[in-house]
């Protein structure tokens, strides 16, 4: 067992994921501000998500994205499901205004990430990783084994400070087999098998990943304490005989109705009164921010299928999939965890 994986750096890296993680926030306005004039329009017809999307032909994860990021930066407001023009929004970005910025912003329309927002926002389809040119999204390229193992190594570094904020804070008392779904390098399942010693862990994950997976487990002293399993969670039932199902950094990569599926998949196979566990960045229950987390879920939108979800829509799929009990708490990182109990 490696003592650094109990240990926390002496100082904050939170301005290092900020700058990271809201990469293209500045695009998406962009996109929106020049490419649609989006809020001269919504100045003149306030609008409900739906009605925005037929108007624009948006799809509706990219735009509940946006409109997210435009609530928490206060460029738009929302009553009840109609989305208004704030002031800010009226006096910059609304045509006819002496301080309208789209001028401004319009030298920046032909950067690569910009022209990505107006295919996403159109289609509801990511774009490819990181701006790549091959074009291949996240989910493909996940596929081709040396972009898996860099990935993995990414998100393990990551996981490290992430993953030990996770161990401080979730309670697994008497609890004896965790499953970390999409678990990647294991790196949270180390976490938590160094907090609890009498904790067993299997992580799951894709093929491309399990080299990299069963490396480093054995290499910070669990290979006889944590299990590495390749499958793919989409097209097969979860492992058996586990308490604890751990999806860290997993659902915001996907669509609800893949989110819905892997809950409904958890349900089925997690021990009765066993614990589901989510460890993500989380919107608002009110999606009003935080402006960090809508930022994160612009990246996430552009070369995913998925988006940061509010704590009311993991509440809601929860439940809807048979667990009980859902309770939110923050980490560090502008994460949190959300677990919820199986009857």
């Amino acid at each position: 067992m490696s003592p650094d994986l109990l240990a926390a750096p002496t100082t904050s890296p939170l301005s290092l994921y900020r700058y990271r993680d809201g990469l293209y926030a500045a695009d998406l306005v962009t996109a929106a501000l020049v490419e649609f004039d989006f809020f001269t329009w919504l100045a003149a017809h306030p609008a409900s998500l739906v009605g925005i999307c037929e108007h624009f032909g948006f799809a509706a994860r990219p735009a509940d994205v946006m409109l997210t990021l435009f609530t928490a930066r206060d460029y738009v407001r929302r009553d009840g499901e109609v989305f208004h023009v704030t002031p800010t929004g009226r006096e910059h970005l609304v045509a006819g205004s002496p301080w309208y910025l789209a001028p401004y912003f319009a030298a920046l329309k032909e950067r690569p990430f910009v022209q990505d927002f107006v295919h996403i926002l159109t289609s509801g389809q990511p774009a490819s990783w990181g701006g790549a040119r091959d074009g291949r999204d996240w989910h493909v390229a996940m596929h081709d084994e040396a972009f898996a193992r860099r990935f993995t190594a990414a998100m393990d570094c990551r996981g490290l400070y992430l993953g030990e904020a996770l161990a401080g804070v979730l309670d697994l008392e008497g609890r004896s087999r965790l499953l970390d779904i999409g678990g990647g390098s294991g790196v949270y399942a180390c976490m938590l098998a160094a907090r609890h010693p009498a904790l067993r862990a299997t992580v799951l994950d894709q093929a491309p990943v399990q080299h990299v997976s069963t490396a480093l487990v054995a290499e910070r002293g669990f290979a006889d304490r944590i299990d590495v399993v390749t499958v793919d969670f989409f097209s097969h039932p979860l492992p058996p005989d586990h308490d604890v199902h751990l999806f860290s950094n997993v659902l915001h990569d996907w669509d609800e109705p893949q989110v819905r599926h892997l809950l409904a998949a958890s349900f089925a196979s997690l021990a009765p009164g066993g614990l589901v566990v989510i460890h993500d960045a989380f919107i608002d229950a009110d999606k009003t921010g935080p402006i960090a987390v809508a930022e994160y879920s612009v990246l996430l939108m552009h070369a995913s299928q998925g988006k940061c979800y509010a704590t009311t829509e993991y509440d809601r799929m929860l439940r809807d999939a048979g667990f009980t009990d859902p309770v939110f708490q923050e980490t560090v990182a502008d994460r949190g965890v959300m677990t919820a109990r199986r009857p």
